[in-house]
């Protein structure tokens, strides 16, 4: 502590006697009128520095945004299990007690297994991460807000984002792919959803999703 004070102490030497020679050269009108701008000088231009930090500025989209983009399609099966000691899906929000016959209001987390093949013992690929919530008081129609965490070869870290509806009952239910991370940066483009099973009883279900997307290469 007493080594660093020290050196501070010498180092703001030299700036005090300068001070004090342009004091005695100059008339105290003279030499208060010098300070007073140059401390203001020093608080414009640090002004100026602190809005180049904290506002945007625009960027030619060129170097970021790759000329050459890659159109991928991708298919797996999405696996929803709400019964048994592990569920994938987990109610966080109940509708109220006097809701229509949709739901309407409730909302569940996932951490669904997503796999190559329709059987849930088949090759993981990634996890379908987010929430989804009934938000139709006519018919069981989702908001699905979530992402395709995958795990598999190279795109092992790699996301995609999808933000939708998803009216359940449709044979073909289709959701936009709004963005990506990883090799799927700037992505979109839109992914759609067919049961290929559904247990009444458990509610359980087993959901096929295709993807299309472009991203930068």
């Amino acid at each position: 502590m007493y080594a660093v004070t020290s050196t501070r102490n010498k180092a703001r030497a030299p700036i005090l006697l300068i001070i004090i020679i342009m004091a005695k050269a100059l008339s105290p009108f003279i030499f208060f009128s010098l300070l007073i701008s140059s401390t203001l000088s020093v608080i414009l231009v640090t002004a100026e520095n602190y809005e180049d930090h904290v506002f945007g500025r625009s960027l030619d989209p060129k170097l970021i945004v790759s000329k050459k983009q890659k159109l991928s399609h991708f298919r797996f099966y999405w696996h929803d299990i709400v019964s048994g000691p592990k569920p994938t899906a987990v109610k966080i929000v109940p509708p109220p007690a006097n809701t229509s016959a949709s739901g309407f209001g409730f909302v569940a987390m996932i951490d669904d297994p997503i796999t190559i093949g329709p059987e849930l013992s088949s090759k993981l690929v990634g996890r379908a991460q987010g929430f989804y919530a009934s938000a139709s008081q006519q018919e069981v129609s989702l908001l699905m807000s979530m992402n395709f965490a995958f795990i598999e070869g190279k795109y092992n870290g790699s996301t995609i984002t999808v933000l939708g509806r998803n009216p359940v009952f449709h044979t073909v239910r289709e959701m936009p792919v709004i963005g990506g991370s990883g090799l799927f940066r700037f992505a979109r483009g839109y992914v759609q959803a067919r049961t290929h099973k559904f247990d009444i009883k458990s509610k359980d279900a087993t959901v096929e999703w295709s993807s299309w997307r472009f991203y930068n290469r």
